[in-house]
């Protein structure tokens, strides 16, 4: 209400006070909104109650180690040495190879699906895309561990000989450029797990950005065309900023699944339980593949150890996810077209 200059001389009791608007719910809005409120209420009480068993059954090694379990390397629980500095390392050089090889394949192939693809040839694209991901963790591990390994042997040489000066491609016992070098020392290393890995999220993080980008309002779309931009600046100028939240999230969800890759991680690994700095060679570890490997034959104090590396990793899984949702409720995604 816009006050008037005859209502600005009056006292402030006896000025009109705006009428509060009410919307009337019917019958279906309020059974939806209670639905909406009991499945998130469901969902934080079992993610609450996963972090509360996790903690309880790994009380017992977490009182035994203290905070030397955050910084031991080795895995002997029997004897009281152990600790996930090692295996969380090498949890997070797998999922960030893995992040840093589908971001841009995932970006990539949802730009052509929603803006550049004919419209006939989408629907396979999507079709395609979507049944990757619906392919089990397992096909994925056999196939780089029978295949993908043995061909990205000489990308990973190539890597070692070039980039080797950096620390994080350096491969030991071998000279840049020496054609005697065993092709062993590139096997089962985190390159290997990260680029299978890689495959894996990318449809999930492809889908993600898909839906994001075709949501782009069509106003500033032809604004853009209208004032001479081609597609590309187009998609650099409007579709981009506006899909930088689903980037995010995509990006984010995808990391937080590679943290928790298992099977294909298990199968194609060397298990170290040494601080492994070097992708591209040979010996790496993850916590999910180390539950795998020693939940069969530990005993319980072992077994209590294993649940204290779950629950490290289940709450690093819950601040990658909060970290991402945060992040993307403060970009553009989502805004309105104002043309």
């Amino acid at each position: 209400m816009v006050s008037t200059q005859e209502d600005s001389g009056r006292p402030e009791s006896d000025r009109p006070v705006p009428r509060r608007l009410y919307a009337a719910r019917g019958l279906g809005d309020r059974v939806f909104r209670v639905q909406l409120t009991a499945t998130g209420v469901v969902v934080l009480a079992i993610m609450a109650a996963v972090g509360l068993f996790l903690l309880l059954r790994a009380g017992q090694a977490l009182h035994a180690q203290g905070l030397k379990f955050l910084t031991t390397a080795a895995w002997q629980p029997d004897v009281h040495n152990f600790g996930i500095a090692a295996v969380l390392t090498g949890t997070l050089l797998i999922a960030l190879v893995a992040v840093a090889i589908s971001v841009p394949l995932a970006v990539g192939t949802a730009l052509f699906i929603s803006d550049v693809a004919p419209r006939g040839l989408r629907r396979t694209l999507v079709s395609m895309v979507d049944l990757m991901a619906a392919v089990p963790s397992v096909v994925y591990g056999l196939w780089g561990l029978f295949f993908l390994q043995q061909h990205v042997i000489g990308l990973s040489r190539w890597l070692s000989d070039w980039l080797g000066w950096i620390p994080l491609f350096r491969v030991d016992g071998t000279q840049p450029g020496d054609p005697l070098a065993s092709d062993s020392v590139y096997t089962a290393s985190t390159f290997v797990a990260g680029i299978v890995v890689a495959l894996m999220v990318a449809p999930i993080q492809c889908s993600v950005m898909r839906e994001v980008f075709s949501q782009a309002p069509a106003g500033e779309r032809e604004g853009a065309y209208a004032l001479g931009a081609t597609r590309w600046g187009m998609i650099r100028s409007v579709v981009l900023p506006y899909g930088k939240g689903g980037i995010i999230g995509g990006t984010m969800l995808g990391l937080g699944r590679a943290l928790g890759e298992t099977i294909a991680v298990y199968l194609i690994i060397s298990p170290v339980f040494t601080i492994q700095p070097h992708i591209l060679q040979t010996g790496a570890n993850s916590v999910s593949s180390l539950i795998a490997l020693h939940y069969g034959d530990s005993s319980e104090f072992g077994m209590s150890a294993l649940m204290a590396a779950g629950l490290a990793l289940f709450l690093l899984t819950l601040a990658v996810n909060f970290t991402a949702s945060s992040v993307a409720a403060r970009s553009r995604s989502g805004a309105q077209s104002e043309a």
